[in-house]
């Protein structure tokens, strides 16, 4: 049976700007449940192993998608580059869950997909977005968190905090491409204006989809205890920890190697394994 991957898929949103996505699916004439992939901070869909973890899901009987948030610093010409620093700083989250509802909107009318089977897998900051959709739009039956954060609730304090708000930016280096990513104060504004909406506990403890919680044990970017505290949110889900996994699980960008990491595979078939028990 023919694997099927459509690369740089256009969606318009009128409320950001248009971005691509990706889907990878199986020929077949059989409805297939929708995977939603969704990234984190400093990430985008071609990042690393995503597509070889996109492959596998596909080969197991799934329609798999990932995209590229609207404001995450790529372009439609450069998608795997921070070429648009001015979107990155003006990036809220606001903006991702509309951009999210856009990716669901699109791809649960394809005729390969099974409208009643849509599921969200968030990676990081991803996975706070993915909690807070899952509970306010109820297509999605399915939700896997992986090395996700807790709360949106991640800005500077203190002194960083209040230069932040007098300057109006403030800057992260990103230490793979040396680029100092600007945050301008927006994104603040932005939360504090919804922060009944984003709270990502609240949701978690609201969530009513079948829930998995993956996280490795030795994650350097969030610490194990968000995955512990979300499934302590959430006793109906089920928490699977990677020990000695990092925060991407043993991938890294670029990727070279044809086989996913040992970490991430495993992370795919616990996926898997969830998905077909509980809603395939």
């Amino acid at each position: 049976m023919n694997l099927i991957s459509e690369k740089n898929i256009f969606l318009e949103n009128k409320v950001t700007k248009g971005f691509l996505a990706d889907a990878f699916y199986k020929e077949t004439e059989e409805k297939l449940p929708l995977v939603i992939f969704v990234h984190g901070y400093k990430g985008y869909k071609d990042w690393g192993a995503w597509d070889l973890m996109g492959e596998k899901f596909a080969k197991a009987g799934f329609f798999f998608v990932k995209f590229n948030f609207s404001h995450n610093g790529t372009t439609i010409d450069k998608p795997q580059h921070f070429a648009d620093l001015e979107a990155f700083g003006n990036n809220n989250y606001s903006k991702e869950l509309s951009d999210l509802g856009v990716v669901i909107d699109h791809f649960i009318q394809n005729s390969h997909v099974d409208q009643e089977k849509v599921i969200l897998m968030g990676h990081s900051r991803g996975g706070g977005i993915s909690i807070i959709k899952t509970v306010e739009d109820e297509r999605i039956n399915g939700l896997i968190t992986l090395a996700s954060v807790d709360t949106l609730d991640r800005f500077p304090t203190g002194v960083f905090f209040e230069n932040w708000k007098k300057d109006g930016v403030y800057y992260a280096l990103n230490g793979r491409t040396q680029q100092e990513m600007p945050h301008y104060y927006q994104f603040y504004e932005d939360y504090e204006k919804n922060i009944h909406r984003f709270d990502v506990e609240r949701a978690a403890e609201m969530a009513k989809a079948y829930m998995l919680i993956i996280h490795g044990t030795e994650d350097e970017a969030v610490e194990v205890k968000h995955a512990e505290h979300l499934h302590i949110l959430n006793p109906n889900s089920a928490l699977f920890l990677i020990e000695g996994g990092n925060h991407t699980f043993g991938a890294k960008e670029p990727w070279s190697d044809s086989n996913l990491p040992d970490d991430l595979n495993s992370v795919t078939e616990k996926c898997i394994d969830f998905l077909v028990k509980n809603i395939k």
